[in-house]
C-alpha cells in the first residue's frame, strides 16, 4: 500500500515576492492569464488561518495539470501561426488551489497596473484607460471561483473565458458581465441527466454533491429538471467542499450508510470534484455498494477514477462529458514535452520530480504516487538529478473533452484579439483594452472540427455532450462514447444499434418507490411527500390510461366511445336501434301486415256485397273506402318506427299516423251523426244534428286541423335524430319529437275527436239487433282510450331501442280495434247471416224498431196527459204490420186503431215513423 500524504513542492512554498506567486509564464505583446486548479487543497497549519499569508498548495492534479499544459499548446500555436499578424501572445499562469482566496490573489494581481513597479492596483472611478497586467483570463477550473474572480474581474470588465465552470448562475450577464465560457451551462447537463434517468425509467434516485457554490447551484438545476420530468430524490448528501475539513469522513461514511439503508434507491447522482468521488467511490468499495452512478462533467472522464482498483464492484457508472474534437497536435505536444525547458513552469518542474520518484510503480499507484506522495520522498529526492520521463502517462490521462474546451477559449481570446488589432498596433500594450476586447468577443467565431461556434446572449457555448459508459474490457475499465447528447433538440442520437442496446440494458435496473402502474392503471399518491411514491389504482369507467405510470386516466372526449373499468383504450360504442331482424320487431310487422291484409280482405267483401243494405247502411262504399284506407295508413305508419331512424321517418311517421287517425276517426264521427239523427225522437236532438250533419265539411275540417298541427309541428319545432348515451356501452338512435307539446296536442285532438265520436256512438247504441253499429263504435271508441291512456306511462318510462315498439304496439291496438269494432261485424253478417242481409228483412226490422220506439213516445205522451187531467190511460195495440213494395216503395198499413180514452190515434201514426227511418237510413 502506498502511503496516503500530501505532498509540498516547490511551486507550493510561501512566496517570499509577487513573482514567486507565477507558476508558468511566458512573455508577449499581450498576455493572458490563466487560473486552474492544479493542486487540490490549501495547508494551513492551524485550523483556520491567523495571518494573512497565501496558503501552501498540496495534492497535485494530473488533469488539470493536463489544462495547464493545453492553454501553452494553443498560445503557441497561435503564435507559431499568422492568426495575430506578428503579435505575440504571453501568459501568465496561477494555480487557485481550488481555494477561492488564492484565487482572489492571484486575481489582484491580474487588475494591476502594467509595467507597475510594485503591481500596484490603482483605485479609479472610470477604468476605461486603464491598462493593467493582463488582457483576458483563461479559467477557471471551478465555478465557485470562477463566480468570486469573476466578480473581481468585471471591477475593470477583462473577459474572463472559463473551459471548465460550468454553473448555471455565471449565465447571468447582470451580475457577471464578463464572463465566458466553452461548454454548456449546467441547465442542459442537468436536463440532460434528468432525461436520462427518465428514459430508464427510474424515477427514485439519491443525490450526492460538495457544499460549495458550485454543488448547491447544480443540485438546484437538477432538482428542478427532476421535477419537470417526474423523478423524485430520495435523498440528498452534501460533503464538505475542502479534504482539510475534519467531518470530511465522518460524513463520507454517513452518505455510504444512506445509500446501503434506501434498498429501493439504485441510481446516485453524484457533483463533486473528482478528489472528492475518489475518497467516496473507495469507502463505497469498502462496503458492497452495486448502484448505478451518474456522473457529472467534473468527473466523468477521470481516468484516475476509472483505474480504482475493483472499480467494476461499484456496478455502472454512465455520465456526461463535454464534447472532445480533434486534440491530435495536443498528444504530439504531450510526447516532446521532456524536451521542453521548466524554467518558466514550475507544474512541468513539479510533475517530473513526482514522476521521477513514483517511475518504478504500476500505472495505477504511479499515479497515486504523484498525488499523493510524502514530502520526505519528495525531499530525499531533489539532490537527485535523474530524470525519469513516461512517455504514455499523461496522453493516458488525457480527458479530450477539457482539453478541447481549454483550447476553444484560448483561440476565441485570439480571435478577438485580430478584431481589436486590424488596425491599431497591438504591440503596444497600451494600444488594447480589456472592455474593449470584451465587446469584440461577444461577436467572435470559432471554427472546431470545421463547425462554427461562438457565443451566445448569456456567454456560453452551446456544444453537444457526450453520454459516456465506464465498461469493462479484458480486465479494465474503459470510458467509452455510447451517445450524443444534443443541448439544443434535447435528445440523444446512437451511433449504432450497439450502443442503443447498451442504454437500454439500464433500463433492466429498478430505481423506484413504487412499482410501475400498468396501462389501464393511474396513481394515487400516498401519504409520502414524494410525488413518485403511490398507489397503483385501476381506471374509473369510461377512462383508459394507455402507458405506463400515469398521473391520472384520460376520459373517453367522445360520448360515442366508452371504457371499461382497468382499459387502455376506448372503444366505440354500440349503436341500436329496432332493426328489420329483432325478433320483436318481426312480430310487430307481421300484425301491421296482417292488419293491412284485414284491410283489403274487409274491402273485397264490401265491394262485392255493394248493393246489400249492410253496406248501404254503412255509408255507402265511399265512406267505407275512406275508412280502410286510413286503416291502411295507420298499419303502413308502423314501418316508419323499425330500423335506423332517418331525418324523414322521424319526421314522417307522427304526422302520417296523426292525420290518418284524425281521418278515421272524422268518418266514424259522421257515422255516428248519421245514425243518431236516424233513430233520435227528441226533437230539439234531431235539429241540432240535422245543422251539425256535414259530411264532406266536417271531415275536411276535422282532418284539415289535425293537418295544421302537423305542418306547424314540423315547420317550428321538428322532430330530428337523436342519440340516446343513457345506457353506458350503447347509444340508442331515436327519434326525438321535437316538441312533447306539439305532439301532445296531436294526440289531444284525435282523443277529443274520439270522445265527441264516443258520446254520439253511446246515445245510438241502442239500435236493431243486426244494425248495431253505433254500439260497436263506442266499444272501439273504449279501445282507443284504454289503449293511449295506458300508452301515456307506458312511454314515459320505457327507454332504449323498444321505445318505438310501445307506440307500434298502442297503434296497432286501438287501430285493430276501431278497425275490427266497425268493420268485422258487418263482415260476420255479410258472410254468416246473409238471410237478414236482404231489404224485407232489414225493413221488417226497422219497422218492428220504429213502432216500439213509437208507442214510446205514445205512452210518454199520455203519461203527461193523463197528470195533467188527473186521469190514467190505457193503450191497447194490435196492430199487425203489413209490408208490401210497390215500385220500390215501402207502405205500412195498420188494421186496427189504437185508443186512448177512448180515442182513436192516427192510422198513420206508426207508417211515418217508419218512413221517416228509413228514409233517413
Amino acid at each position: 500500500l502506498i502511503p496516503c500524504f500530501l505532498i509540498i513542492t516547490d511551486s507550493a512554498f510561501s512566496c517570499q515576492n509577487p513573482d514567486d506567486f507565477v507558476d508558468a509564464s511566458s512573455p508577449g505583446d499581450i498576455v493572458i492569464g490563466g487560473l486552474f486548479a492544479v493542486h487540490s487543497k490549501t495547508l494551513c497549519p492551524e485550523e483556520y488561518p491567523i495571518k494573512p499569508v497565501i496558503q501552501n498548495c498540496a495534492g497535485f492534479e494530473i488533469q488539470i495539470f493536463l489544462q495547464t499544459l493545453a492553454m501553452i499548446h494553443a498560445i503557441e500555436m497561435i503564435n507559431n501561426s499568422t492568426l495575430l499578424s506578428g503579435v505575440t501572445l504571453g501568459y501568465e499562469i496561477y494555480d487557485t488551489c481550488a481555494d477561492v482566496t488564492k484565487a482572489m490573489a492571484s486575481a489582484l494581481r491580474f487588475l494591476a497596473k502594467f509595467n507597475a513597479s510594485e503591481d500596484v492596483v490603482e483605485f479609479k472611478c472610470n477604468y476605461s484607460d486603464y491598462i493593467p497586467r493582463i488582457k483576458a483570463v483563461t479559467g477557471a477550473s471551478y465555478s465557485e471561483v470562477s463566480m468570486a474572480v469573476s466578480r473581481l474581474l468585471a471591477l475593470q470588465l477583462i473577459p474572463q473565458v472559463s473551459p471548465a465552470s460550468s454553473a448555471e448562475i455565471l449565465s447571468d450577464k447582470i451580475r457577471f458581465p464578463s464572463f465566458f465560457r466553452t461548454i454548456p451551462s449546467d441547465f442542459h447537463q442537468t436536463r440532460a441527466m434528468a432525461h436520462l434517468i427518465c428514459e430508464s425509467g427510474w424515477n427514485w434516485i439519491g443525490v450526492i454533491a460538495t457544499d460549495d457554490d458550485n454543488g448547491r447551484f447544480a443540485l438546484e438545476s437538477f432538482g428542478v429538471q427532476a421535477m419537470a420530468n417526474s423523478v423524485c430524490i430520495a435523498f440528498k448528501e452534501m460533503l464538505p467542499a475542502y479534504l482539510s475539513d475534519n467531518t470530511f469522513h465522518t460524513k463520507v461514511d454517513h452518505a455510504i450508510e444512506k445509500i446501503v439503508k434506501e434498498t429501493r434507491v439504485n441510481v446516485i447522482v453524484v457533483f463533486m470534484r473528482q478528489i472528492h468521488v475518489l475518497k467516496l467511490f473507495k469507502k463505497a468499495i469498502e462496503r458492497n455498494v452495486n448502484k448505478i452512478w451518474i456522473a457529472s462533467d467534473n468527473w466523468s472522464a477521470a481516468v484516475k477514477i476509472s483505474t480504482i482498483p475493483n472499480i467494476r464492484r461499484l456496478g455502472t457508472i454512465v455520465g456526461f462529458g463535454f464534447k472532445s474534437g480533434d486534440i491530435a497536435t495536443f498528444q504530439d505536444f504531450l510526447r516532446n514535452l521532456h524536451e521542453k525547458p521548466t524554467d518558466n513552469n514550475k507544474f512541468l518542474r513539479e510533475y517530473i520530480k513526482l514522476s521521477s520518484i513514483c517511475a518504478h510503480l504500476e500505472y495505477h499507484d504511479f499515479q497515486m504516487c504523484i498525488s499523493n506522495k510524502s514530502q520526505d520522498d519528495l525531499l530525499q529526492n531533489v539532490e537527485n538529478n535523474q530524470q525519469i520521463w513516461r512517455d504514455d502517462f499523461l496522453n493516458a490521462n488525457v480527458e479530450p473533452g477539457f482539453i478541447r474546451s481549454t483550447i476553444l477559449a484560448v483561440y476565441a481570446i485570439a480571435q478577438a484579439i485580430k478584431g481589436q488589432c486590424k488596425d491599431r498596433n497591438c504591440k503596444d500594450p497600451s494600444a488594447v483594452t480589456p472592455w474593449e476586447l470584451l465587446e469584440e468577443l461577444k461577436n467572435v467565431t470559432v471554427i472546431d472540427d470545421d463547425k462554427e461556434i461562438k457565443f451566445d446572449s448569456n456567454g456560453d457555448m452551446s456544444t453537444s455532450y457526450n453520454v459516456l459508459l465506464w465498461k469493462e474490457i479484458d480486465g479494465h475499465m474503459e470510458i467509452t462514447t455510447m451517445a450524443e447528447y444534443d443541448a439544443e433538440k434535447g435528445n440523444f442520437v446512437f451511433e449504432d444499434e450497439e450502443k442503443k442496446q447498451e442504454f437500454l440494458d439500464l433500463k433492466k435496473v429498478q430505481s423506484t418507490c413504487s412499482q410501475h402502474c400498468r396501462p389501464g392503471q393511474m396513481k394515487k399518491v400516498t401519504e409520502s411527500p414524494h410525488t413518485c411514491c403511490y398507489e397503483c389504482v385501476y381506471c374509473p369507467e369510461n377512462h383508459y390510461s394507455n402507458q405506463t405510470d400515469m398521473d391520472y386516466c384520460y376520459p373517453c372526449n367522445n360520448k360515442t366511445y366508452w371504457a371499461p373499468v382497468n382499459s387502455t383504450a376506448c372503444y366505440r360504442k354500440t349503436i341500436h336501434f329496432l332493426t328489420w331482424t329483432d325478433w320483436f320487431a318481426i312480430f310487430l310487422l307481421l300484425l301491421s301486415a296482417f292488419g293491412v291484409v284485414l284491410v283489403l280482405s274487409v274491402c273485397v267483401i264490401f265491394t262485392k256485397n255493394l248493393s246489400t243494405p249492410v253496406v248501404k247502411a254503412s255509408g255507402g262504399l265511399t265512406v267505407c273506402y275512406i275508412i280502410l284506407f286510413s286503416h291502411f295508413l295507420i298499419f303502413l305508419s308502423t314501418v316508419f318506427f323499425i330500423d335506423e331512424p332517418t331525418e324523414f321517418k322521424c319526421k314522417s311517421r307522427q304526422a302520417l299516423f296523426g292525420i290518418s287517425f284524425a281521418l278515421c276517426i272524422s268518418c266514424i264521427l259522421i257515422k255516428s251523426l248519421k245514425i243518431l239523427l236516424a233513430f233520435s225522437f227528441d226533437p230539439k236532438l234531431q235539429n241540432f244534428l240535422k245543422c251539425v250533419y256535414k259530411p264532406i265539411p266536417t271531415v275536411v275540417t276535422c282532418t284539415g286541423i289535425q293537418v295544421i298541427i302537423c305542418t306547424f309541428w314540423l315547420i317550428f319545432r321538428t322532430p330530428y335524430v337523436e342519440q340516446n348515451f343513457s345506457i353506458p356501452r350503447s347509444i340508442i338512435l331515436e327519434c326525438n319529437e321535437g316538441s312533447i307539446v306539439a305532439f301532445g296536442i296531436m294526440l289531444s285532438y284525435i282523443a277529443a275527436l274520439a270522445f265527441v265520436c264516443f258520446i254520439f256512438a253511446f246515445k245510438g247504441r241502442k239500435l236493431p239487433e243486426n244494425y248495431n253499429e253505433a254500439k260497436f263504435i263506442t266499444f272501439g271508441m273504449l279501445i282507443y282510450f284504454i289503449a293511449w291512456i295506458v300508452f301515456i306511462p307506458v312511454y314515459a318510462t320505457t327507454f332504449g331501442k323498444y321505445l318505438p315498439a310501445v307506440e307500434i304496439i298502442v297503434v296497432l291496438i286501438s287501430n285493430y280495434g276501431i278497425l275490427c269494432c266497425t268493420f268485422l261485424p258487418k263482415c260476420y253478417v255479410i258472410i254468416y247471416k246473409q238471410e237478414t242481409n236482404t231489404k224485407s228483412a232489414f225493413l221488417k226490422m226497422v219497422y218492428t224498431y220504429s213502432t216500439k220506439s213509437a208507442g214510446s213516445v205514445a205512452v210518454s205522451q199520455i203519461s203527461l196527459d193523463s197528470k195533467s187531467s188527473s186521469s190514467r190511460a190505457t193503450v191497447s195495440d194490435s196492430c199487425k204490420p203489413e209490408t208490401n213494395s210497390v215500385n220500390g216503395n215501402c207502405h205500412f198499413q195498420v188494421p186496427g186503431q189504437r185508443l186512448i180514452k177512448g180515442k182513436a190515434l192516427p192510422k198513420n201514426a206508426s207508417r211515418t215513423m217508419a218512413r221517416k227511418r228509413l228514409c233517413s237510413i
